[in-house]
Parts: C-alpha cells; sequence; structure tokens
C-alpha cells in the first residue's frame, strides 16, 4: 500500500524513484508494481512513469485484513532438509520445489537453519568438490534466522520478509524440550501465500 500512496503524492514517477523511496532495489518490487497495475490502482505510461489509477484502494481495510488474518491460516508446507544433506542434494530439492530457500533441521524437526540458492551458488561455482559437502557448512544458523509464528499476523511476515529482503519465512512454535531459543518448524510463509491473500481481500468475490 505504501508503493500506492507514492505514487498518489509524486506522479509521474519511475519505478526506479518507487524503489529509491521505499529503500528496496528495483527488481524486488516489481511483481507489486505489475499487480497493483493489473488491478488498476495505478497506472504505467511507457518513457513517462506510474500514475494513480482508476481504482480506490480501502486502505483501511486491508491493512485491518492484514492484520486480522494469522500466519497460521496461510501458511503452507515447509521444504526441509537435514543438517547431513549434501548441497548436490538441497540444489535438487532447491529446484524441484521451485523454492529460494530450504529449511534445515534436525531429526526432531527442530530449527537449525536456512539455506538459500545464493548461499549454494556461492560455494559451487568452480568448486566441483563442494557438491558433495553438507548444507550445515554454509547455513545460516538457527540463532540468526528471522521467524515468525503462527499466531503473528500476516502483515507482520510482509513487514519481516520486506525488511530483510528474503522470499519467505519459517513458521515456527516452541520446541517441546521447553529450552529457550528451541523451535520447532511447522510451515513457511513466503511472498506468494501473501500476494494471494491480498488479492483474496482486493477481490473476495
Amino acid at each position: 500500500m505504501e508503493i500506492v500512496d507514492i505514487v498518489k503524492k509524486h506522479a509521474p514517477i519511475t519505478s526506479e524513484q518507487i524503489a529509491e523511496m521505499l529503500n528496496l532495489a528495483r527488481p524486488t518490487i516489481r511483481s507489486d508494481l505489475s499487480i497493483l497495475v493489473s488491478l488498476e490502482y495505478i497506472d504505467a505510461k511507457p518513457k513517462v512513469g506510474y500514475f494513480p489509477g482508476s481504482r480506490r484502494m480501502a486502505e483501511g481495510e486491508i491493512k485491518s485484513g492484514l492484520m486480522e488474518i494469522k500466519v497460521g491460516d496461510i501458511h503452507s508446507a515447509p521444504i526441509i532438509v537435514r543438517e547431513t544433506t549434501t548441497i548436490h542434494d538441497a540444489v535438487v530439492t532447491l529446484f524441484l520445489e521451485n523454492v529460494g530457500h530450504l529449511i534445515v533441521t534436525d531429526e526432531d524437526g527442530k530449527l537449525v537453519g536456512i539455506v538459500s540458492r545464493k548461499d549454494m551458488l556461492k560455494v559451487t561455482l568452480g568448486n566441483a568438490a563442494a557438491s558433495t559437502m553438507p548444507v550445515s557448512f554454509i547455513m545460516t544458523r538457527g540463532a540468526n534466522v528471522v521467524t515468525v509464528s503462527p499466531e503473528d499476523s500476516v502483515l507482520d511476515a510482509a513487514r519481516k520478509i520486506i525488511a530483510h529482503q528474503v522470499d519467505s519465512l519459517p513458521v515456527v512454535i516452541p520446541a517441546e524440550s521447553g529450552l529457550d531459543g528451541e523451535v520447532r518448524v511447522v510451515g513457511r510463509i513466503s511472498k506468494t501465500n501473501i500476494i494471494r491473500t491480498l488479492l483474496d481481500l482486493l477481490s473476495p468475490e
């Protein structure tokens, strides 16, 4: 909704200028711009920029809806690998599941880390032996992984995804062990989940 506000205040405005105002990279907002244009909340003119569209957005209602809907209502199944999974097998899983990140858990389903497409590209380019390494060598460790709980609002999840510039977040609950910091993975919330929810709010029919 920030994009719509920016376009209203600064039209005509380019995608580069919008991204700069949001402190984001232009590719990050490309899909959001396309959706807003298709829904007629903003309009685009070649070589000129973006203008307010013909459709008015009930911003308060949309924001309220995203605050009321919980992550647990819309998250999808997590795409999980174990710490001992080789980088080769992780890459295969990444492409078969068409995701940008894989969640790494132990045998009890407790979160131990997350590994991204970028992590695997960095280690495998020019290093054929890297494919047999376990993902635990390159993953971001659990304490540094950004997560959400099923009780968090979709709006909070969206803010975290944008702030940390990631495609998805693990959805976690406290582990049965009761130990501080140990969490069990129960799902995954992605930009796709959130955009689908937004479209449902905009076009309930």
